[in-house]
């Protein structure tokens, strides 16, 4: 009995949109594992504005097990902001974030929370050992992404990382202190440092449902993480600017010294044309780059909340 009343807690941070089929069976999933977990379990279920039966569904689960907590909110913030608020109600020893869908094995969250309560690590995290039933062009674009990031980053992101982690209360409490608007989780999870360990897993389809996330939505997610965490685009821009700057003065002293030598008048309207529309196009590709650090900025300053939260339990 007193072994009971000492046991540490372990919180389950699961953001959901429109997940209404795919709860009953993360659910059950985790009751399988459940006796495996050297901890008592919860689940804080965070509902990104669903418009399917998501949140009924939680009302059922939470009305029969206490061990179910769920926030709804307002409207449709984002898994970015799901993942803070579930970090934020999570009041376990552990936490552990997980997607509903089963694409992260349940079956490793005993070993992983083990690593952590033995001390050797503060987090350990998962990471995709291949991209099977992905679509080939989706998945190159994923390989680029890591590969550019960490070249661009100060913050290395592991290739195939998932979000599926469990973490030490001090690692979730560092987490809270960044509550910056604009997140990006993959980065904040390194950043904020500890000692990390990760586990290759065989990527897994989807048990039911479907993805809320597109192609377009993946890429602004990758713009969002650059921005975040690398200036190095605004020193492209600079350097752009230079190049620019410094071909137009040899230019200029070309066009000189010919119409000094020669004495004729400057020809080639097409070449001219094909100039003022290459300058033309680096400068509304840096517009375009500082205009989304000043987006950001602009963000940050006014101040709202990362989420807004409509019923909870």
């Amino acid at each position: 009995m007193a072994q009971a009343e000492n046991q540490k807690t372990l919180s389950l941070v699961v953001p959901v949109h429109n997940e209404e089929a795919t709860i009953p069976l993360f659910y059950d999933a985790i009751q399988n594992i459940k006796g495996q977990v050297n901890a008592h379990i919860n689940f804080f279920f965070i509902d990104d504005g669903s418009t399917d039966g998501t949140l009924t569904t939680l009302r059922q689960y939470a009305q029969f097990d206490s061990a179910v907590h769920y926030v709804s909110f307002s409207r449709n913030f984002g898994k970015e902001a799901g993942l803070y608020a579930g970090l934020e109600k999570a009041d376990g020893d552990y936490v552990a974030v997980m997607d509903v869908d089963l694409q992260d094995p349940p079956e490793l969250l005993p070993s992983m929370l083990a690593d952590v309560q033995s001390g050797a690590f503060d987090a350990v995290g998962t990471r995709r050992a291949d991209r099977k039933g992905e679509a080939p062009l989706r998945s190159w674009f994923s390989a680029q992404f890591y590969k550019w990031m960490n070249k661009v980053s100060q913050t290395h992101l592991v290739d195939g990382a998932r979000d599926y982690r469990v973490m030490s209360r001090q690692m979730v409490d560092a987490i809270l202190s960044l509550s910056e608007n604009q997140r990006f989780s993959k980065g904040i999870f390194t950043w904020v440092g500890f000692k990390t360990k990760y586990i290759p897993f065989e990527n897994r389809e989807r048990v039911a449902g479907n993805t809320s996330w597109s192609f377009w939505a993946l890429a602004k997610y990758a713009i969002e993480g650059i921005v975040s965490f690398s200036t190095v685009p605004l020193m492209i821009v600079t350097v752009l600017g230079l190049l620019s700057f410094g071909t137009s003065i040899l230019a200029g002293l070309f066009i000189v010294i010919r119409a000094l030598v020669s004495n004729t008048a400057v020809a080639g309207w097409p070449s001219m044309v094909t100039i003022i529309l290459f300058i033309g196009g680096i400068q509304m590709l840096s517009l375009g780059i500082i205009g989304r650090y000043i987006a950001a900025i602009f963000m940050e300053t006014k101040k709202r909340p990362i989420y807004i939260a409509k019923e909870e339990k």
